[in-house]
């Protein structure tokens, strides 16, 4: 059968309505036959679209060809000639909007499921016990440390290692991986599989520092005179909340989503009582915002027993979170109230929460994001029961590290200014890349900045690239 007569191959999952009760991973991944079929359909274009979709510049024909011949170590080892996180970019990563929208299937047909395939390679890999660790290079004697252990920061720990430089990863929470750890639920990213990757760049000789803060516990100036670091990279992400700036926003009840996840993900909250961590369980739970964070905090509210509805002041199609996430969310059971903006949060004589009221929205002329600006209609309040609400409308970069380094210019919205061909900040040998640059964006796009910001280091220490390149 010719390639594009094959169809396009889903993934087995978990029923919706056994996974809303637990935080087991929703997809099970390819079989083996299944990932062979799936990846005879590319038909390995001499000019491969879907390598220039690909923020890290994956050999994708490369990978995929060697699972449909059956050679799927070599496979994971092609992936990780350019993607640092492939068991993670697999399963969290927006391949529809990137690699998998420039494939030529999907002009007349369905595209290739690169994203299912490359979680299929990363997880064999894993699985088998087949992780081959490199030979590296001689030892250059330069010195990197490398703020936060988010997935920018991972990326540049592991193509720094490679290249021979010693490389120190300072993170301010307890464990590593940054959002991947603290922001994205089991369900969808098992813990398990960031601590492989973490364990990846250990057995290259990479070394962590948990629990450091960097703009308390040093700043960046002394890790370079004090402590001897040639170079540092800043990838301390964007984990500061945003609210809306609405009454009653500091009730007993009212959450951002970055506090929420983190309950849950980092203090086991969904364990309680076996870890003692103040619950998070309720009956009625509010989500605002229409995200892939809002999605995940509705999942995770409604598996710790809510009764979840998400509001959204746009309508269904306008939602920015992928289009998987909202189809298991209604799957699982959440409720959508759409073109309904939040305007106060109710409370009782106590400060907790009881209802937040809303007003209800039309969709007028488009705005500058191309998308039908929602207006209110006048008249509209009503009040919705609830006893927590989840505000998740984006995050900002947290200012710590850019308020303790002196000379580091920052925009007005606080991102780090860079050069953009180099990841290069105003701060001779200081280099910043992900979330802290861009303001939250993809998992793959703070990866494919770290590529850049690792080489423009690589360049620096060895005397190939100008002492300040911005």
């Amino acid at each position: 059968m010719a390639a594009e007569k094959i169809p396009r191959h889903s993934m087995p999952e978990q029923a919706p309505e056994d996974r809303a009760h637990n935080f087991d991973e929703v997809p099970y991944g390819y079989p083996d036959a299944v990932a062979v079929l799936e990846a005879s359909r590319c038909i390995q274009c001499k000019k491969p679209r879907c390598v220039e979709g690909c923020p890290v510049n994956v050999d994708i024909p490369g990978f995929v060809g060697l699972i449909k011949e059956g050679n799927f170590k070599e496979a994971a080892e092609k992936l990780k000639e350019k993607n640092s996180l492939p068991a993670v970019c697999g399963r969290v990563c927006p391949q529809e909007e990137q690699c998998e929208s420039r494939c030529i299937l999907g002009v007349k047909g369905e595209s290739v499921a690169i994203g299912r395939l490359e979680r299929f390679a990363a997880d064999h890999e894993r699985n088998t016990g087949e992780m081959r660790i490199p030979q590296l290079p001689p030892k250059t004697g330069r010195k990197v440390a490398v703020v936060g252990a988010g997935p920018a920061g991972l990326t540049v720990a592991g193509d720094l290692i490679k290249m021979g430089h010693d490389v120190t990863v300072f993170e301010a929470l307890h464990e590593p991986g940054g959002v991947l750890t603290y922001g994205i639920p089991e369900f969808r990213l098992p813990k398990t599989i960031v601590n492989a990757e973490v364990a990846f760049l250990q057995k290259l000789g990479v070394t962590f520092m948990m629990d450091y803060v960097v703009g308390r516990n040093s700043t960046v100036r002394e890790l370079m005179d004090n402590e001897g670091f040639d170079a540092v990279f800043i990838g301390s992400g964007a984990g500061l909340p945003s609210f809306m700036g609405m009454p009653g926003e500091n009730l007993v009840g009212v959450y951002s989503a970055n506090e929420y996840l983190t309950r849950s993900n980092l203090m086991k909250a969904f364990l309680f009582p076996k870890y003692d961590t103040p619950p998070i369980k309720r009956h009625k739970v509010i989500v605002v915002g229409g995200g892939n964070v809002a999605m995940d905090s509705a999942r995770t509210a409604l598996r710790l027993g809510g009764d979840v509805t998400i509001v959204y002041r746009r309508a269904m199609e306008q939602m920015p979170a992928r289009k998987e996430e909202i189809h298991h969310a209604q799957e699982e059971g959440v409720k959508f109230d759409l073109l309904t903006n939040p305007t106060r949060v109710i409370g009782d004589e106590n400060h907790r929460v009881t209802a937040i009221e809303c007003l209800r929205m039309e969709l007028g002329e488009p705005d500058a994001s191309g998308r039908r600006r929602p207006v209110e209609m006048k008249g509209s309040e009503f009040t919705i029961p609830a006893d927590t609400v989840i505000i998740a409308i984006g995050n900002k970069p947290n200012p710590l590290v850019p308020q303790t380094m002196p000379g580091l210019e920052v925009t007005r919205w606080g991102t780090i200014k860079v050069d953009e061909a180099t990841m290069a900040t105003s701060v001779t040998g200081v280099y910043a890349a992900g979330d802290i640059v861009s303001g939250a964006a993809t998992v793959i796009s703070a990866m494919g900045q770290g590529r850049i910001a690792a080489e423009s280091i690589h360049k620096y220490l060895m005397g190939e690239a100008p002492a300040t390149e911005s």
